[in-house]
């Protein structure tokens, strides 16, 4: 069971991905605005912070989080798709 904090990160994860994807698209078509690519930016900075607070404490979220030297933890169980909005 997802405690809230575990919820509220995993949500502001979804919204930079949103975000990031929704102003590459952007920027695909307006290469040169500055204001734009200052925001994927940020954007990218944001869910990187959200992501590593994720794995500090509540473990991988993807394959490449997994930096434990000593253990694959990509398989502990629950997966992160696993754990459901209880």
């Amino acid at each position: 069971m997802m405690d809230t904090n575990q919820k509220r990160l995993l949500y502001r994860i979804r919204v930079y991905d949103f975000s990031i994807q929704e102003t590459a698209l952007y920027l695909n078509g307006h290469p040169c605005d500055q204001a734009a690519m200052a925001h994927y930016q940020k954007c990218r900075e944001l869910r990187k912070n959200a992501v590593e607070e994720y794995e500090q404490a509540y473990g991988p979220l993807t394959i490449a989080g997994n930096t434990n030297e000593n253990k694959w933890c990509w398989i502990d169980d629950p997966w992160p798709w696993e754990l459901g909005d209880n």
